[in-house]
């Protein structure tokens, strides 16, 4: 082997095992990942209630819509959704979940619909299939995690996050977070289920602090994407006012239907 030819062969393996230009480092010890969605859950703990306006850009129908959307909700599968007219503040929807069960009003289409409060409840206003609860949290920026999952923890060292993949029998979850100076933002999470097919995903940007009404300090994102299997099926959304735990009483999430309206099916 001539000299050069050696040389380069001896410096392959250092060069390979040094972080590239631009690689960043954890500036925090390394964690499991038990202790981050520990984390996650006293995150999600410090959230009891919020109350909001935000601009939503989502599918009505057929039609996609975007306009102003007051919200607001509680744990326990309670929501309540005003979807405003973009021509004035009409309401143009109305959606209510009671913790069993859900009532939706079109009123552009002069229907409605009832049921079970669950994941299609949601779907009904937003196009986008999510539990009453996960919607909640996922709204505030936290991130519901599978029940029982174990997982594990990767270094980007190129974007500075941490990803973690948790799996159960229900199915897989991958997040990414920004560790950074104790932050943990949650800037994406993914949920499939056993068979792969993707449930749902969320991704947040302009992250920052909110003092709730209780005097938590508490870390919300300014801008919200949910997506579902459907590439049709987004939702877009701007945080604009935001209430964290105020007092909301069962009757905000109480709707009855006009006399008589048919149902939207």
């Amino acid at each position: 082997m001539r000299p050069l030819t050696l040389l380069a062969a001896l410096a392959l393996p250092l060069a390979t095992a040094c972080p590239g230009p631009g690689a960043t480092k954890r500036s925090y010890p390394e964690p499991t990942a038990e202790q981050i969605t520990t984390r996650l859950a006293q995150a999600r703990a410090r959230a009891r209630s919020f109350q909001a306006q935000s601009t939503m850009d989502y599918w009505l129908g057929k039609d996609r819509v975007k306009g102003t959307v007051l919200v607001m909700g509680t744990p326990g599968a309670k929501v309540r959704f005003n979807a405003l007219n973009p021509a004035g503040e009409s309401v143009l929807a109305d959606l209510a979940c009671d913790g069993a069960g859900f009532v939706y009003v079109d009123v552009q289409k002069n229907c409605q619909l009832t049921g079970p409060c669950n994941a299609d409840s949601i779907a009904a206003l937003l196009g986008v299939p999510l539990a009453p609860d996960d919607f909640f949290y996922l709204a505030l920026g936290q991130a519901p995690v599978l029940d029982g999952a174990t997982g594990t923890v990767t270094w980007d060292s190129k974007l500075g996050r941490e990803l973690v993949t948790l799996t159960s029998p229900a199915g897989t979850q991958q997040l990414v977070l920004d560790g950074k100076d104790g932050r943990w933002d949650v800037l994406r999470s993914e949920l499939k289920d056993p068979a792969g097919k993707l449930v749902w995903a969320v991704e947040h940007t302009d992250f920052a602090e909110t003092q709730t009404a209780d005097g938590q300090a508490l870390r919300v994102p300014g801008k919200s994407r949910f997506r579902s299997p459907d590439d049709k099926a987004d939702l877009l959304v701007e945080w604009e006012e935001r209430r964290i735990n105020v007092e909301l009483g069962d009757d905000k999430f109480q709707l009855t239907p006009p006399a008589g309206l048919p149902s939207c099916r």
